[in-house]
């Protein structure tokens, strides 16, 4: 199939899971031999118009940094160019959407040259905003409240105009349903998915500890989060001061940037906490394994908007228990592995008791550690591949552009008869 995906967000560089599924995905679908072509904005650390990425190519349109409708006004005409050239040259199969802005521009487009399109929803557009921008002052408020608006306009357009709608999670799918009224016909859920081969217990976790420079001794708690509110990361940090008070030995370590980075620092250093948790700022893509493979518990502390939870799946990959607060997507993969790991809301305290209770039970007894850690890697490689998942894209895929077929051929056949 000639394929075109459509998204908001790169694969020149995966900084988060929007980044993870598409290029997961889109660099699967090339490798089963697929043609697959990426329309995306230029953002910044892009040095080319195009870059062909484990066999996409990424196609980057222009977009300014002003605000305004100006900047990307122009990315949606760049963007019907491109879809216009490459229909010309391929015949595009299919259109897999996965967020709604840069989509905007061509939906309409598409629809005119009988393309069928499929939407993937890693979360509401308008809501993944309001959590990234914080504006403080009356003014910021109704800035934001604005721009969300557009946004929840802007996709709901966009998914009326999609056959097929793909939902990461029950959690999106009620969502979807309940914001933009989707009935749950039109949405399958399909899971996101793990590197299983990338992703694995470490053989020796005191070697990947000595690599990191990560004491021996410490019972170490890692946490892999952009520095933003909903990730409730200060609630973690407060505590720390509990967790500490009972477990001196104990270390988080916090991976991720954002603009919490400054204030984060501050409440370490005001709570007397800095022997007790480090920030190690963004981790690089061939040095993430390594870090689940040295923690011996991984803290999800969510206030809001976990849609799916990839790095759930990643720490569990690398056999590593999982914390985690009732939010989202993150309830759908702890509690059919094990429920008692599912905190019961996300405050200070409760994560604090939550994580103490963590450590009693992994050193309650010898070997106890090791057999959850087994339970964790056979629990992924059950129910959460990448091949699982892009099997299941590709079909409705297959299946849209197979619709979009006999319905042309119903209505050409209706043309001949009259």
């Amino acid at each position: 199939m000639n394929l075109l995906i459509v998204t908001d967000v790169s694969i020149h560089n995966v900084i988060g899971g929007a980044e993870r599924v598409l290029f997961e995905q889109s660099t699967r679908l090339a490798a089963r031999g697929h043609s697959v072509h990426l329309i995306t904005r230029r953002l910044p650390g892009h040095q080319a118009e195009r870059e062909t990425i484990q066999g996409v190519e990424e196609i980057r349109c222009a977009f300014g940094p002003c605000g305004g409708l100006r900047p990307i006004a122009q990315t949606w005409q760049q963007a019907r160019r491109h879809l216009a050239r490459l229909h010309k040259q391929l015949h595009v199969d299919a259109l897999n959407i996965h967020q709604p802005l840069t989509a905007f521009g061509l939906v309409s487009q598409a629809a005119a040259l009988g393309i069928p399109q499929v939407y993937t929803c890693h979360s509401l557009s308008a809501e993944e905003y309001l959590s990234r921008h914080n504006g403080c002052g009356p003014a910021d408020r109704v800035l934001r409240r604005l721009h969300a608006e557009g946004r929840n306009l802007i996709e709901a357009r966009v998914l009326r105009r999609c056959s097929r709608i793909i939902a990461l999670s029950r959690y999106t799918q009620e969502k979807l349903q309940r914001v933009h009224g989707i009935p749950g016909d039109r949405v399958e859920i399909v899971p996101g998915g793990v590197d299983l081969a990338r992703f694995h217990p470490a053989g020796d976790k005191a070697i990947v500890r000595n690599e990191l420079g990560i004491p021996q001794d410490l019972f170490v708690l890692l946490t892999v989060r952009n520095l933003v509110p909903r990730m409730g990361l200060d609630r973690l940090v407060l505590a720390m001061q509990a967790v500490a008070a009972k477990i001196p030995q104990t270390l988080l370590v916090i991976g991720g940037a954002g603009p919490l980075r400054d204030e984060l620092l501050d409440l370490v250093n005001r709570l007397g906490l800095r022997d007790h948790v480090r920030m190690a700022g963004f981790i690089p893509e061939e040095t993430l394994a390594r870090h689940y493979q040295m923690a011996d518990l991984f803290v999800l502390p969510t206030r809001d908007l976990e849609g799916f939870g990839m790095v759930t799946l990643e720490a569990l990959a690398c056999g590593v228990p999982v914390l985690g607060t009732p939010v989202g997507g993150t309830q759908e993969i702890l509690a059919p592995w094990d429920e008692s790991f599912l905190l019961s809301n996300g405050l200070p305290r409760t994560l604090a008791q939550g994580i103490i209770e963590c450590h009693r039970r992994l050193h309650a007894c010898s070997g106890q550690a090791q057999a959850v850690s087994r339970r964790c890697r056979e629990f992924a490689e059950a129910h959460y591949s990448w091949d699982r998942n892009v099997s299941a894209l590709e079909s409705i895929l297959i299946g849209a552009r197979r619709h979009k077929s006999r319905r042309w051929a119903v209505l050409r056949a209706d043309e001949v008869r009259r």
